[in-house]
């Protein structure tokens, strides 16, 4: 590991090198959020950065807003490949408040590192891309470029997320979201209301049945809905409303357990009221997929915890770690194709992520330290699974036991 350690030393030195210039990196993104499939200034931005250090870089890699930058122009079948994943796009009306311009920041960071790296390494070690992908809050970016085969080259993934703590094994959920939507018959309230056939009341026995359905529900699981549609004047009976939900658990088995459960409450509700009922479920990509949980390899997960622990940071225990559901993300898509991690830093705030705190937090200056922290971790890790074919092996093993 002696060549390791000499190479960890050069990836760590390049980015702090050019710690200044990536925290401009950031304070741009941060300060022109934007939202996703529309993230032109960011896309413009990142990649300007990656050409004018050395990369080679492809622009509008299989969607609008996504790119992809190398360290060579060609990859050679013989040598494993390491993807460092950017994200970018903001939240309507308060920015960047999941943090997403810190997201490209490290994946720019680490890249710089592993390029640093590479090309001081005696030997062809690896091949380095970095990933651009727009849309993940909502709109499935890495969902469409799998499709696209963006990741078939790709041995094995990074990217790491800014929150209130510092974890790398939480739990990330699936997500489906649906549409249901009930008809029913107009009449006058007052004057005619038999005549009617109430679409709000469809819906609003259905939401009452989702609540009372949490009592029996996994502690894990997560369902969240809103009226879109609720009716037009208080004189008419409503003759359609829309509800829109999403619905979440630790797996795509539960997930689907889930859906079944939620969808009996919806046709439930429909018989009730003499309404009729159609339930749209909406994904990403030619199947409708929904976000699936994230697989965070054990190989890469604890070099990364080893690396970031040389640094100084303190990481939530492993049984705490496994107990804390969070979000969801279109990372879960790619970790069941390639091993990945998606481990969670602090940017020391205690204020959550999609809140307007957190929003100020990440265009602070004291989320710079942990920022490059963290994606010196990556670089580190990287680098020990790029020298060292037995780890690299173990690495894919363990990916392929826990699908």
């Amino acid at each position: 590991m002696a060549k390791a350690q000499i190479l960890h030393a050069k990836a760590c030195s390049a980015i702090d090198h050019l710690a200044g210039e990536l925290h401009e990196l950031s304070k741009l993104l941060w300060a022109k959020p934007e939202l996703n499939f529309e993230e032109h200034f960011a896309h413009d931005t990142l990649t300007s950065f990656f050409e004018k250090h050395g990369f080679h870089v492809q622009k509008k890699y299989a969607l609008d807003t996504a790119f992809v930058a190398s360290n060579k122009a060609t990859q050679k079948e013989s040598v494993p490949c390491v993807a460092i994943l950017c994200e970018y796009d903001a939240l309507p009306e308060i920015g960047h408040a999941c943090g997403h311009n810190l997201i490209a920041e490290a994946g720019a960071a680490a890249a710089i590192g592993i390029k640093s790296a590479l090309a001081h390494a005696p030997d062809d070690l690896g091949h380095l891309v970095v990933m651009g992908t727009p849309a993940e809050e909502g709109g499935g970016g890495k969902i469409l470029m799998l499709e696209k085969g963006c990741f078939d080259k790709v041995d094995f993934s990074m990217m790491v997320h800014p929150t209130p703590y510092d974890a790398i094994y939480s739990q990330y959920l699936a997500v489906h979201n649906v549409y249901v939507t009930f008809k029913g018959r107009a009449a006058h309230a007052a004057a005619f209301p038999w005549e009617g056939v109430n679409a709000l009341d469809a819906a609003v026995l259905s939401y009452n049945a989702i609540s009372m359905l949490r009592q029996q529900i996994k502690p894990t699981w997560r369902a969240h809905g809103v009226f879109t549609e609720g009716g037009i004047e208080p004189s008419i009976i409503p003759e359609k409303t829309q509800l829109h939900y999403l619905f979440r658990a630790p797996s795509l088995k539960e997930l689907e357990e889930f859906k079944t459960k939620a969808e009996n409450c919806f046709r439930a509700a429909a018989e009730a009221t003499g309404c009729s009922v159609d339930i749209k479920w909406c994904g990403h990509g030619k199947d409708h997929q929904p976000y699936i949980d994230v697989l965070n390899n054990p190989v890469l997960g604890d070099l990364y915890r080893k690396h970031a622990e040389s640094l100084g940071i303190q990481f939530l225990p492993r049984v705490i770690e496994a107990s804390l559901p969070t979000a969801s993300t279109d990372m879960g898509n790619v970790s069941h194709v390639v091993p990945s991690i998606h481990p969670l830093y602090s940017i020391t705030t205690k204020a959550g992520n999609h809140t307007h705190e957190f929003t100020k937090a990440t265009g602070d200056e004291i989320a710079q330290s942990p920022t490059l922290i963290a994606a010196k971790s990556m670089a580190m890790t990287a680098v020990d699974i790029l020298c060292n074919p037995e780890m690299l092996e173990q690495m894919k093993n363990k990916h392929n036991e826990g699908k």
